[in-house]
C-alpha cells in the first residue's frame, strides 16, 4: 500500500480525541481537513496583509491583489487552464448556478434538452430544473448500469440534436464512479452540445487537465481539496466566458455603469461581483501547493490502495451492501453502504461514539438514492491522511453495531 501516513501530522485536527477515542475522520467527500500550511497562510494574511483587492491605490491593497491573483494563477496551472478562464466563487454550487443562469438562461428555448446523469449531486440538477422552468427546456437523465457505471448506450441514445447541454459529474459523491468525461464530451460536442462538469470530487483526488477533458465548463470547491470553505472555482473556455452573461451584478464586475445599462469587466472579473473571498483564495492556493508537493499521482495511488483495502475489509461483514463499482480504475474513495436493516443515521451515531466520523443520508443526491431504493446510505470517504488503521476502526465499529442491534 502507498504510504502517505507521514502526512497525518500536518493536520492539527487529527490529533483530537472524540468521545475518548482518537479521531478517525472518514467524511472527506463532504469536506476535507486542512493542513497547517493552509491554516497558517490564511491567518498570516489576516494578521499582516488584509485589504480589499483591485480597488486600492495603496501598498497593502496592491499586495493583497497580487496574492489573490497569484492564487488564481496557481489554480489555473493546477487544472491546465489560462488564468483568464478561472473565476472564483463560493463553491461548486455557485459555479454551476453561474453557468445555468449565465449561459443556459440565454441559450435554451422550448424543445431543447438538458442531458444529465442519474448520479448527479443536487448542485448539478436543481439549477437546471430552475432554468428549464424559465426557458421551456426539458431535462432527461442517463441511468447507470448494473455495475454502477454510466449506462453509455442509454447516454448515446438520449444524446440527439435536441440536447444543448450535457451536465455530468466527473466522480460521483455517492457511488465513487469515475465517468469517462472526455469520451462523453467528444460525443456531446459532435451533437452540438456544451459540456458542464461537476468536478468537486475529482479535482481533489486525481490529476485533472481541462484541456485533456475538453470540458466547456468545470466546477470544483476548495474545501474538498484541503482548502477553506467559501471558495470555489468556475473554469470555462475563454470564448464561452466572453460570450456568457454574469449571473450576479454589482461592484467590481463592471467596466462602466450608466443609469440605463452597464458594460462588463473583462473575464474572469465579470463573474466576481462584490468583494471576493480573498483570504479563502489564498488558502486554496496554499492547499494546491500542498497537493502539488505530495503529487497528484501519489494522491490517486493512495486513494486506490486505501479504497481497495476498505472494499476488501467491508466485504467480510455479513449483511453489508456496498453501492458502487468494484473496478478501482473507475471509482474513487467514496464508499456508500448499508448494513442489514440498521438505519444509516444509527450507524453514524454508534461510530461517532468510537470517534469515527462518517456521513449518513442521501448525500444531496436524492434521485440517485431513490433509484437505489435506499432513502439513506452510510458513506465512508478517504483522503491523503487516512490509513489502513482507520479502515480497521470502521470495520470494528460496524461489527459492534451488528451486536448492538442483534443482527444475526
Amino acid at each position: 500500500m502507498s504510504d502517505l501516513t507521514h502526512l497525518r501530522s500536518d493536520f492539527p485536527i487529527l490529533a483530537r480525541e472524540m468521545n475518548g477515542h482518537p479521531l478517525v475522520y472518514l467524511d472527506s467527500a463532504a469536506t476535507s481537513q486542512k493542513p497547517r500550511s493552509v491554516i497558517d497562510a490564511m491567518a498570516e494574511f489576516s494578521r499582516t496583509g488584509n485589504a480589499n483587492v483591485h480597488r486600492g491605490a495603496y501598498t497593502l491593497s496592491n499586495d493583497a491583489t497580487d496574492r489573490y491573483e497569484e492564487a488564481r494563477l496557481r489554480v489555473a496551472g493546477f487544472i491546465g487552464a489560462d488564468r483568464r478562464e478561472v473565476a472564483f466563487n463560493r463553491g461548486t454550487t455557485s459555479a454551476l448556478n453561474q453557468v445555468a443562469y449565465g449561459w443556459g438562461l440565454y441559450n435554451l428555448k422550448p424543445g431543447d434538452r438538458i442531458l444529465l446523469t442519474l448520479m448527479e449531486h443536487h448542485a448539478n440538477i436543481v439549477p437546471w430544473q430552475l432554468v428549464a422552468r424559465h426557458t421551456g427546456a426539458e431535462l432527461v437523465y442517463a441511468p447507470y448500469a448494473a455495475n454502477y457505471t454510466l449506462d453509455r448506450d442509454k447516454f448515446h441514445e438520449l444524446l440527439d440534436e435536441r440536447v444543448r447541454i450535457v451536465g455530468l459529474t466527473a466522480m460521483s459523491n455517492v457511488l465513487g464512479t469515475i465517468n469517462p468525461v472526455r469520451e462523453l464530451a467528444d460525443a456531446a460536442h459532435a451533437a452540438g452540445a456544451i459540456v458542464v462538469v461537476d468536478a468537486a470530487q475529482a479535482v481533489p483526488h486525481m490529476a485533472v487537465d481541462v484541456k485533456d477533458l475538453d470540458a466547456d465548463f468545470l466546477a470544483f470547491s476548495g474545501h474538498k481539496m484541503l482548502g477553506p470553505t467559501g471558495i470555489g472555482v468556475l473554469y470555462g473556455k475563454l470564448e464561452l466566458l466572453e460570450q456568457m452573461e454574469p449571473a450576479e451584478g454589482g461592484g467590481e464586475m463592471i467596466s462602466d455603469v450608466q443609469l440605463e445599462a452597464s458594460t462588463w469587466a473583462e473575464v474572469p472579473h465579470k463573474f466576481e461581483a462584490g468583494t471576493p473571498p480573498i483570504a479563502q483564495a489564498i488558502g486554496l492556493g496554499a492547499a494546491i501547493e500542498y497537493l502539488e508537493k505530495v503529487g497528484m499521482d501519489a494522491v490517486r495511488s493512495h486513494e486506490v490502495d486505501i479504497t481497495r483495502y476498505a472494499l476488501d475489509q467491508l466485504g467480510t461483514i455479513d449483511d453489508l451492501t456496498i453501492y458502487g463499482p468494484t473496478d478501482l480504475d473507475v471509482r474513487g474513495g467514496a464508499v456508500s453502504f448499508t448494513l442489514a436493516d440498521i438505519h444509516p443515521h444509527d450507524l453514524a451515531t454508534i461510530l461517532d461514539q468510537r470517534g469515527i466520523a462518517i456521513r449518513a443520508g442521501h448525500h444531496c443526491a436524492r434521485p440517485l438514492a431513490r433509484s437505489l431504493n435506499q432513502p439513506a446510505t452510510a458513506r465512508a470517504s478517504f483522503y491523503v491522511y487516512n490509513s489502513p488503521g482507520d479502515v480497521d476502526a470502521l470495520v470494528a465499529g460496524l461489527h459492534e453495531a451488528r451486536e448492538i442491534f442483534g443482527v444475526a
